[in-house]
């Protein structure tokens, strides 16, 4: 418990990063929070956006503020931080409402905590600012920095300039970083060990579910130089046991011909972990030619020829590279059509297969050879995913659904933000197994960076839990005009 209480006065930027975050300020209800009437009548502009992110997360606020818990109050009846530092002056004319927001006990996890969080609203008819304010933008920013000001506040700002302007004027400013993960690159799912007689794992060092282990032997020679035998053997984590995984053996003489064997170390561990009987949730990052969809592909494959799913579903983010016009709600045709067209890389995935497929095949029918036609191509397509019971959706339509006994690939996660993927998340039933995957780097979404966005959370979650299993992959097999511009632009 604070020995004094903080009072936070919360800019828009804070509530349409997550409603939530007044929860998490509030800290049980030792710190206090506090918004402008400049700060509601931003949410309540942006409530009707249906096609973006803040508006849903505006309308999720006002879904919280639909209660009769609220009421008027004066000056006096405002918690002790709030009035210790203000203004007399300048607070004279200002009008007080207590607005308490009743979160779901869900939300809170395994924390006690009070889920009823008292809100305060400081409304200003006259703001001095607006007599002297002359740039086009950033007033209403102005606005909410006198009140903290007028008030000795604390103001929280994820806006940059909004901070530094705060800053400039001596007001207290923070930034709330609840869901922003520093260098994703960093984490590490892969660990490499040397040994002489026997493999094995310092005691000290802990390891969570499904991190992937290489134990290379060493030896020494006769004049005493220390070498690699070039003996290495391969484990996953489980339960703090080593789970020993025969490569070989696996993707050798026993691995099903129809499907495309992973060519690469990391690709062997992801697909052995996307198959293992106790994986529910694998979150992969990695860069175009790593190997993302097409082992996704494959492991899915397996798992409904043997039965354990019974088929595969693909969504992928339809954020588009900073172009409008091409979204979802443009495109031609219906939505299967307009789906078609962000599909690409499961399409590709399903055309190398089928190429493989054929190239083992004894009679080949309809399959893609790749000197065929569009049409049969087109066909051969339909076919395979009728076979194997592939899917794909929309994102958006997931809500309100559950999907059951599938193999889930989630693509283009680093466009999505994390409320977003725990609508996905929970849409989640029984028998499921959900993969998602993407890359840091490739960021469309005009609200996110790398640092924040919805796979380095998991990327992160996963450090720290054996419930999701990580891994990275580094290794990409790309075209030198492909490895150029990657490393040049």
């Amino acid at each position: 418990m604070n020995d004094v209480q903080s009072c936070y006065l919360l800019d828009t930027s804070v509530i349409l990063d997550d409603p939530l975050n007044i929860l998490r300020i509030s800290e049980n209800n030792e710190n206090i929070v506090v918004i402008t009437d400049i700060v509601l009548a931003e949410l309540n502009n942006k409530k009707d956006d249906m096609r973006s992110d803040a508006g849903f997360r505006a309308r999720e606020f006002f879904r919280l503020s639909d209660n009769d818990k609220g009421s008027t109050i004066t000056f006096d009846d405002l918690p002790d931080c709030v009035k210790r530092d203000s203004d007399a002056a300048a607070c004279r004319d200002d009008l007080y409402y207590r607005l308490v927001l009743p979160f779901e006990p869900s939300v809170l996890g395994n924390r006690d905590f009070d889920n009823e969080v008292p809100l305060y609203i400081v409304y200003r008819s006259d703001y001095r600012i607006s007599r002297v304010f002359d740039e086009k933008k950033g007033l209403n920013d102005a606005k909410i920095g006198e009140i903290a000001k007028d008030y000795g506040l604390t103001l929280l700002t994820n806006d940059i300039s909004f901070k530094i302007a705060a800053e400039v004027q001596d007001i207290a400013s923070e930034s709330i970083r609840n869901s922003r993960v520093e260098n994703a690159d960093a984490i590490e799912f892969a660990h490499s060990y040397y040994y002489n007689d026997e493999p094995f794992v310092d005691d000290e060092k802990e390891h969570n579910d499904f991190e992937q282990m290489t134990f290379i032997q060493k030896a020494k020679s006769e004049q005493n130089e220390i070498y690699e035998t070039g003996i290495q053997r391969y484990a996953i984590n489980m339960h703090n046991t080593l789970e020993w995984c025969d490569f070989d053996r696996r993707f050798g003489e026993y691995f099903d011909e129809e499907l495309v064997r992973p060519i690469n170390l990391e690709q062997k561990f992801y697909y052995t972990i996307l198959t293992h009987p106790q994986n529910s949730v694998t979150v992969v990052a990695g860069s175009t030619g790593s190997g993302k969809t097409l082992m996704a592909l494959q492991a899915g494959l397996e798992l409904v020829k043997e039965g354990l799913v019974e088929g595969i579903v693909y969504a992928r983010n339809t954020v588009t590279a900073s172009d409008p016009q091409a979204e979802l709600g443009y495109r031609k045709g219906d939505q299967e059509q307009k789906l078609g067209y962000f599909m690409y890389p499961l399409y590709s995935a399903i055309n190398f297969t089928i190429e493989h497929q054929t190239k083992r095949s004894i009679e080949a029918k309809v399959e893609y050879t790749g000197n065929i036609n569009t049409t049969k191509r087109e066909n051969a397509t339909e076919q395979f995913m009728a076979k194997y019971n592939i899917e794909v959706m929309d994102i958006a339509h997931m809500r309100g659904t559950t999907i059951s006994r599938k193999f889930v690939i989630i693509d283009e996660v680093q466009n999505m933000t994390n409320a977003t993927m725990k609508l996905i998340g929970t849409r989640m039933g029984e028998g499921t197994r959900l993969v998602v995957m993407g890359d840091a780097h490739q960021i469309d979404h005009p609200f996110l960076s790398k640092r924040r966005n919805a796979l380095v959370t998991l990327l992160h979650k996963a450090q720290h839990s054996d419930f999701v299993a990580g891994i990275q992959l580094r290794h990409v097999i790309r075209s030198e005009v492909a490895n150029w511009f990657d490393k040049n632009l």
